[in-house]
């Protein structure tokens, strides 16, 4: 079942017009959210990340869409006997105008879908997990690239490029040639005592995981956290580096090029991760 603007339907004869903007033009947001136990993980850094972003975009934003309404449009299309377990649930937002680049309108339409996951809690994965940098194509440091639009041709190639070539995932570059993030995540890297993260204004996805963590650094004594550039060259002289996702959690690297990296600070964190999600 998917939710299509409140009304439940079956995902196999849900239809959406050729001339959705989403489509057409790109113009539509979206939020990947993790649902565990009848909970929505981290639900307040969603909601005001979706309606911060429909404002950047000018979309018109319903007088309706309080939390409280969109988690419940959220758990409407998780079946009552799955709502113990854990799911991945996307939600994508498009302004539902007709109009070529300049819309008629700034109305907004919505569909919510479900996949179920395995895992009720974040786990590490130790298993090999090889990157490479894609340099045939560049995120665009600015505003937008801070975004969960659904222009994401980029991580599209990068994720082809990476399949073709045995890599688990790769790093994208903005236009001053700084590394920004991963395919589908921030990235960290650690040195020592020090936890490093590209800053949002180099273009990486204003994500909620990386605020999560970046909060939770923030609270051990050991270490300092660094919102600033990275050099492709940092890479290979980080002790560990890992990726985030609300979905996965935290994804240690294990090999980049000829480095290989440790993975305990990943695995300090992953147990505060927890308590957060339970928390928040």
């Amino acid at each position: 079942m998917i939710n299509f603007n409140g009304k439940l339907l079956d995902a196999t004869n849900s239809n959406i017009s050729y001339a959705n903007r989403g489509l057409a033009f790109g113009d539509a947001l979206f939020e990947t959210i993790r649902v565990s136990g009848g909970k929505i993980f981290f639900w307040e850094d969603h909601y005001f990340r979706l309606m911060a972003s429909m404002r950047i975009l000018r979309m018109e934003i319903p007088m309706n869409f309080t939390m409280e309404y969109l988690s419940e449009q959220i758990f409407s299309v998780i079946d009552t006997s799955e709502k113990s377990k854990t799911h991945r649930v996307k939600m994508l937002v498009w302004r539902e105008a007709t109009g070529k680049y300049t819309p008629n309108s700034n109305d907004i339409g919505f569909v919510i879908s479900s996949v179920k996951l395995e895992e009720s809690f974040y786990t590490i994965q130790d298993s090999s997990y090889e990157i490479e940098l894609f340099k045939d194509h560049y995120v665009t440091s600015g505003l937008l690239s801070t975004l969960k639009t659904n222009n994401k041709v980029i991580n599209v190639l990068g994720s082809i490029y990476a399949k073709e070539n045995d890599f688990a995932n790769c790093l994208l570059l903005n236009e001053k040639k700084q590394v920004v993030e991963a395919l589908n995540g921030n990235l960290f890297l650690v040195n020592g005592y020090k936890i490093k993260t590209p800053p949002i204004s180099d273009g990486c996805l204003n994500g909620i995981l990386r605020k999560q963590i970046i909060k939770i650094v923030g609270t051990m004594p050991d270490y300092i956290l660094e919102e600033s550039s990275v050099s492709p060259f940092e890479l290979q002289k980080a002790d560990e580096i890992f990726i985030t996702n609300v979905i996965t959690g935290i994804q240690p690297v294990s090999k980049y090029r000829k480095k290989e990296y440790a993975s305990a600070v990943g695995k300090e964190l992953i147990g505060k991760l927890n308590a957060a999600a339970r928390l928040g």
